[in-house]
């Protein structure tokens, strides 16, 4: 006899097979898989089976006319050799006519796990759903789902008769009856089939199932662990400080602080080459006098997989392996604590830059707190940041000849203008345009794994033979797009031993749109598509309306033209960049290490209101990593109300030493990573104790509105 379970799902799948003629008359879902849009997305319908991807599967969306959307199908060119859907996916579901959006809740619609297609591993597991958009135009229901789901693992969407038409009445399973009778193709048939075992799987409660959809997610971590393993299997030559140039003689580039009058930065900012000149933040070495015993500079090389036009190309993610297309030569920058060096050599913090800065900036107003705990910092440029590569510093010394050492700059004159500008050179040059700043953030990642190499063979900075560098401690923290990517080195390199992202978040189409900062970048995206994407009338002609509610906000009736197609291709854009977004990577901090790494101790700082990451983006993080209990949560709207000096922005929080009314608290943040490291990962503290300033940890719920300080 069936159970009670399996009353149900017979009854389920009679209900499915009733004759159409008999549901004819009210609203459904489409169930077209000839078309995209036609049924509900993402599904398997528009996959082809590829047994060297670890999801046995690529996708095969169908192009536009490209003639007349030339973007698109340069968007679906890049998208077609990722090897599944997005781990954060926009869903829509097309329907027949109009519903209640009040009835559609993770009750009604919902995602069920059907397990990891490796180890099967996730299955059984229900995922609700969130920012729902009901468009009435089109009839089409879009959300995100409620959780980032888990890379290369299989999915179905499941949608009920709880979700009602505009009547009152339940949502009829129209079509959807046949997704189980035999298909017109090949695929067709045998996705259909896959579906009918998929639903099979499901159990509704009250409702009845009356459309679904089956898919596959992509692979996040292949090609960073694939580069991961090739970089420990190797065994580098050491580094060399020896980049110091005096009369065209080669001399060792260490320097005493005290020793040091200034350095001045030619950065280069054109290709002509022309340059800007400018003089480091030496002061910022005395936050605490004394603490620093001398700057270093030096350079090694490290694999390239980029192409000249920046992107990685795609790989097979179970069956092959990223290939370096050269060599990079990185300088590194080097401070080291005053005093006797401990045996074993100094513990070291690898410091993470942010977007439009370079390590001639943050880096040196954090490295004097660490050296007052017997931390180094150690620091190199991102792709594409620290100006030209022919840069230069001058270092002037009050009885000695001034030094000149190549700067690192990793910028380049992407667009041929002529100019070289602050971030010129992280993202992917057209058509592959949508990759974003994705390869650039990975390739970074590689850099930092070449960087821990380098530190695990022996870094030698006095040249007397003996490593000045622990190589069991080395740590890792950066701000706003170093807490970005240090975010996914943490996910992936075993040997980082604890970590502090600052200020990180992700998606980065999400910091985008929601940042005021950056979403101009956004609209200019949307305006240079062809066609245009922009639909507000601006005298700038990039502002746009994505109309896309926030997390925990009711649904949205959209009433805004062209957003619909504007929430499609930031969801696109999100798709493509998620293997370089940090939120994908933060459960294999300590949620669920990769295989062959250890939990790591860690601690997330970002703070209330953040107008260039929002907080949103922030909590994205966390709640994908499980880090609310290692979470330190900078109350900024606290500390204007008590000081208007107070920056109302407090996105640099961690550096603000120049701020008086904001100094404290940059200290402190600083002090509680120092202590973190100092105590390999073991001691938090709260950087204002008993103060209300910052929160150790975070009080719940995770921040998901803006709350920025007008």
């Amino acid at each position: 006899m069936l159970g009670s379970y399996g009353r149900r799902v017979t009854t389920g799948l009679v209900f499915l097979l009733v004759p159409l003629a008999a549901l004819a008359d009210g609203v459904s879902v489409k169930f077209d898989l000839s078309d995209p849009a036609g049924s509900p997305f993402p599904t398997n319908r528009f996959t082809a089976v590829d047994w060297t991807q670890n999801t046995h599967r690529r996708v095969n969306l169908p192009k536009p006319n490209c003639a007349a959307r030339p973007s698109d199908c340069a968007d679906i060119e890049v998208i077609n050799t990722l090897d599944g859907f997005s781990t954060q996916p926009r869903i829509t579901v097309p329907f027949t006519g109009d519903i209640d959006v009040a009835t559609v809740n993770s009750n009604t619609v919902f995602l069920l796990g059907l397990g990891d297609t490796q180890t099967s591993a996730g299955a059984g597991q229900k995922v609700g759903i969130n920012q729902i958009v009901w468009d009435p135009a089109t009839k089409v229901l879009a959300f995100e789902s409620d959780e980032l789901l888990n890379q290369h693992s299989r999915y179905v969407l499941v949608v009920t008769d709880g979700v009602r038409d505009s009547g009152g009445k339940k949502i009829k399973s129209n079509g959807f009856g046949e997704a189980f009778g035999a298909g017109q193709d090949r695929d067709t048939s045998a996705y259909r089939g896959e579906l009918r075992d998929a639903v099979r799987t499901v159990r509704a409660g009250s409702h009845n199932v009356v459309a679904a959809s089956l898919f596959t997610t992509q692979s996040i971590t292949a090609d960073l662990h694939k580069i991961m393993h090739q970089i420990k299997q190797t065994t580098p030559s050491p580094a060399n400080f020896m980049v110091g140039d005096v009369g065209g003689s080669a001399v060792r580039a260490v320097f005493p602080v005290s020793g040091v009058t200034a350095i001045q930065f030619n950065r280069q900012i054109g290709s002509a080459p022309t340059f800007a000149t400018s003089f480091l933040p030496t002061p910022a070495l005395n936050v605490v006098p004394g603490a620093v015993g001398q700057i270093a500079y030096g350079k090694f090389a490290s694999p390239n997989y980029q192409t000249a036009a920046k992107y990685i190309p795609a790989t097979a993610t179970l069956t092959g392996q990223p290939q370096p297309q050269g060599s990079n030569e990185i300088v590194f920058q080097l401070f080291t604590p005053a005093g006797a060096k401990p045996a074993g050599g100094w513990p070291v913090a690898i410091y993470g830059h942010g977007f439009t800065d370079s390590m001639y900036g943050a880096p040196w107003v954090v490295a004097s707190v660490f050296a007052s705990q017997g931390i180094a910092t150690l620091a190199i440029n991102v792709v594409g940041h620290g100006g030209g590569a022919q840069g230069t510093l001058t270092v002037l010394r009050p009885a000695a000849a001034p030094v000149v050492i190549n700067a690192g700059g990793r910028g380049i004159d992407q667009d041929g203008n002529g100019a070289i500008d602050s971030t010129e050179g992280v993202n992917a040059a057209p058509p592959r345009a949508i990759i974003g700043s994705r390869d650039g953030l990975r390739q970074t990642v590689a850099d930092l794994m070449q960087l821990v190499r380098q530190v695990e063979v022996g870094m030698d900075v006095d040249g007397d033979g003996a490593a000045d560098l622990n190589a069991q401690r080395i740590y890792y923290t950066g701000q706003s797009f170093g807490g970005i990517y240090g975010t996914i080195v943490l996910g992936i390199e075993p040997n980082i031993k604890a970590g502090v992202p600052n200020v990180p978040g992700g998606s980065i189409s999400d910091i985008t749109r929601l940042s005021p900062a950056f979403r101009p970048l956004a609209g200019i995206a949307l305006a240079t598509r062809m066609p245009s994407l922009i639909n507000v009338s601006h005298p700038s002609g990039i502002v746009f309306d994505e109309n896309v509610p926030l997390r925990n906000q009711p649904p949205v009736v959209n009433n805004v033209p062209g957003a619909m197609a504007i929430a499609q291709f930031l969801d696109r854009s999100e798709w493509v960049q998620q293997a370089g977004n940090p939120s994908a990577y933060a459960a294999f901090i300590r949620k669920h290490p990769l295989q062959g790494n250890a939990v790591k101790p860690v601690i997330v700082q970002f703070a209330k209101g953040d107008i260039t990451v929002p907080n949103p983006t922030s909590s994205a993080i966390i709640r994908a990593g499980d880090l609310a209990d290692r979470t330190t949560f900078f109350r900024n709207d606290l500390a204007f109300a008590a000081n208007p000096g107070v920056p109302k922005n407090p996105h640099t929080f961690l550096t603000n030493i120049s701020i008086p009314a904001a100094a404290g608290f940059a200290v402190g943040a600083q002090q509680q990573i120092a202590i973190f490291f100092a105590s390999n990962g073991g001691t938090v503290i709260d950087p204002d104790g008993v103060g209300p300033f910052f929160e150790v940890p975070i009080n719940l719920p995770l921040p998901e509105t803006l709350s920025f300080i007008p």
